[in-house]
């Protein structure tokens, strides 16, 4: 941490941030930072759907904090996007370089999830990337979301996110019982 408020104190940084800490190592960071002089101003951990690890008590640290979440892998590598829908494309992340998403974790169970995940958003006159992202928003402690688009028309589609932001509680329930 003292290596984080002297990057910013010497102008080196801007802001002090954390990735992928725990909801105790926040608190502790954040502490330390402020008595440093250099409030942890963002915290950046794997949100999404598929990754609900942050709602085990890191979205209420974050409020808690006052530390803005940036969400990254809102989309889970592309899964929680129209691109996987009939299978796995072979100019896909997927298809082509499996560092990141591998072949053998795209399973019939989880494309099934996907198309409910589908049929739902499109009920919400949403697309599957842009319900996702939009449920990502929805917490208070997530103030932005990492989307990793590789074209302008990815970018364009996922802000139709900001056109519904909102969930019926009935909308989240389904959302659950088709992830968890």
């Amino acid at each position: 941490m003292g290596a984080l408020a002297h990057a910013v104190r010497s102008g080196k940084a801007l802001y002090a941030g954390l990735s992928n800490y725990s909801p105790a190592q926040t608190t502790n960071a954040a502490a330390i930072l402020r008595e440093l002089g250099t409030p942890c101003l963002i915290h950046q951990p794997r949100y999404s759907m598929f990754n609900r690890e942050p709602e085990r008590g890191l979205l209420d640290t974050l409020v808690r904090e006052g530390i803005g979440g940036i969400a990254f892998c809102p989309l889970a590598q592309g899964l929680l996007t129209s691109r996987y829908l009939g299978g796995i494309p072979a100019d896909s992340r997927a298809g082509h370089d499996p560092r990141f998403l591998k072949p053998e974790h795209i399973t019939e169970d989880r494309l099934s999830r996907i198309r409910r995940l589908n049929a739902l958003a499109e009920a919400r006159g949403q697309s599957l990337a842009q319900m996702s992202l939009a449920w990502v928003l929805r917490q208070p402690g997530i103030t932005s979301a990492l989307i990793g688009a590789s074209r302008t028309a990815q970018i364009d589609e996922n802000l139709g996110a900001l056109s519904n932001l909102a969930f019926s509680a009935e909308e989240l329930a389904k959302i659950d019982s088709i992830v968890v």
